[in-house]
Formats: C-alpha cells, sequence, structure tokens
C-alpha cells in the first residue's frame, strides 16, 4: 500500500509533477541521461507482462516508477508516494506522456528540420530544446523514431521531457504530420519473394509466436543486464536479432520499438539505436 511523503519535503521535479497531473498531463521522473528509471528486478525480460496498455498485454503491480511511459499517471497520490520518492530525489528532469494528455509531439533535432517544419507543418505551439524545437499538436497518433532524418513523432506509447508551457497557439494535428508515419510499410524488413520453410515444410519457425517472443525477450534481457560497453551490446545484440529473424519479414515495428526501449533505458540515444540498426542491417546484408 504506498503512503504519501511529507509534503513540506518535496524535491522540485515531484512540485512541477503534481502541477503538470493537476493540469492532465501524465509526468514521470527521468533519471541522469534523460531516461526513465528502470525497471524493477520482477520485470526485467516482460516477465510481469507489462503495465496496462503497454505493447504486450498484461497487468503490472509495480508500486514504483516501472516501464517507461506507462508509469506515467495524473494520480497524486501515486506520484507523493513512498514508492516514488526515491525517484524524485535522484530525478534529472520531469518527462510526460504526450499520447496520455491527447497530444503530439514532433521533435525537430536541428536548425534544417526546424527550417522544413516552418515550410511543410501547421503553425501551432513550440517548445525550445536544448538542440531543437517541439512542434506540439492537440490530438493523438502512432508514435515513430526517425521519421524523416531528425525528426521524432511521440505520441503514443512514447514520453517527451516537459521543458514549458512553449508560445503560440496549439492547432489540431494535421494529416501532414500523420502521414509521416502512415507512409512507412507495417514491416521494418522486407520479406523474401518465397516463403522461408522448415526442413519439415510448413511456415517460418519465426512466426510461431513462443518462438519469437522469447528471442525478443531474450534480447531485452541482454541489452537491460548489459553493465558496461554498451554501445557493443546494443549492436551486438540487435546483430543477432537481425541475423536469426531478419530474413523472413517476421520483426514488426513492435519488435525494433521494444529493443530500443531496452536500449534507452541504458543510456542510448534514438540516434545512436537507429545507426546500430541500420549497421547491423548491412553486416547480415539486408
Amino acid at each position: 500500500m504506498t503512503q504519501p511523503t511529507d509534503i513540506r519535503r518535496v524535491p522540485e521535479p515531484l512540485r512541477l509533477a503534481l502541477d503538470l497531473a493537476a493540469a492532465g498531463v501524465p509526468p514521470l521522473p527521468l533519471r541522469r541521461g534523460k531516461v526513465p528509471f528502470g525497471n524493477c528486478p520482477a520485470c526485467k525480460g516482460g516477465a510481469c507482462g507489462g503495465r496496462p496498455n503497454m505493447k504486450s498485454g498484461g497487468a503490472c503491480t509495480c508500486p514504483a516508477p516501472c516501464h517507461g511511459w506507462a508509469a506515467a499517471t495524473t494520480d497524486p497520490t501515486v506520484l507523493r508516494s513512498r514508492e516514488w520518492a526515491r525517484a524524485w530525489r535522484e530525478a534529472a528532469a520531469v518527462a510526460y506522456h504526450p499520447g496520455g494528455a491527447g497530444l503530439t509531439v514532433v521533435d525537430l533535432d536541428n536548425a534544417e528540420v526546424i527550417a522544413w517544419a516552418r515550410e511543410s507543418l501547421p503553425a501551432t505551439r513550440i517548445v525550445r530544446t536544448t538542440r531543437g524545437e517541439h512542434w506540439i499538436y492537440q490530438g493523438t497518433m502512432q508514435s515513430a523514431n526517425a521519421v524523416r532524418s531528425g525528426v521524432d513523432i511521440k505520441s503514443t506509447m512514447a514520453y517527451a521531457r516537459w521543458l514549458g508551457s512553449g508560445t503560440g497557439v496549439m492547432a489540431e494535428l494535421p494529416q501532414v504530420v500523420r502521414a509521416l508515419v502512415v507512409k512507412k510499410p507495417t514491416m521494418i524488413l522486407p520479406a523474401p519473394q518465397s516463403l522461408t520453410v522448415s526442413a519439415r515444410g510448413g511456415e517460418c519457425r519465426h512466426r510461431t509466436p513462443t518462438y519469437l517472443e522469447r528471442g525478443i525477450a531474450m534480447a531485452e534481457q541482454r541489452i537491460t543486464e548489459a553493465r558496461s560497453a554498451i554501445h557493443t551490446t546494443v549492436y551486438r545484440t540487435f546483430l543477432a536479432v537481425l541475423s536469426t529473424h531478419g530474413r523472413c519479414g517476421c520483426l514488426t515495428e513492435a519488435h525494433m520499438a521494444r529493443l530500443f526501449a531496452a536500449a534507452q533505458s541504458k543510456g542510448e540515444s534514438v540516434r545512436h539505436c537507429t545507426d546500430a540498426w541500420t549497421n547491423a542491417r548491412t553486416a547480415v546484408g539486408m
């Protein structure tokens, strides 16, 4: 059972989180490196099934912040609980779940893509970031990384760092932003012309849900349990996944997102994840 902390000693990140929650914006703490606090031991490798609304179904009863964006909440009792207290004391920043607030963030990483946005996207509320800008629209959609060079979409199943309310009037989410993701194919890896079959005949064994799920879960665990050489571990894990599951077209965006999320929980940036994935695909000849 959670118990509230002493409000007289509330750390600054928690004060901000409570303000966001009161406004209907679900916050969560970020640790150093601008990433969520890691999953608890009971949840490693997806053992708990995941919090509600995660990519895999099931329920998680973790009282502490766990499962990244899915831990974000507007419940002040949870935010002020003793189980969350350590995270707030150690928090380096506060993030929020845009989809949970009915929002979509177009994350523009540099001056070049900011110029593209000004020419291509409807004006809306803008929040300045360290390297670029967040363009915030009213409405939700599927999140996706690297929809074009230097542009990420953060809405459902994602988090964004809170950097202020921004300036400008928020516009409705336009079709041109939705199209950035819709244009991408469902499968991230092309299927070969003929179906891969086993020696005994039948469908590719990777399409057996248990086989593929076990492989992805093992890859997530390998990354999250790494204590050093994170860049190397991420690359080698991506390479192993693509070597085993990559040629039959079984991997989807959801699988890639799970691996990216595991890498980002260890401090890897989206750009490093994308580079590692691309290099791994090249290494296996894809």
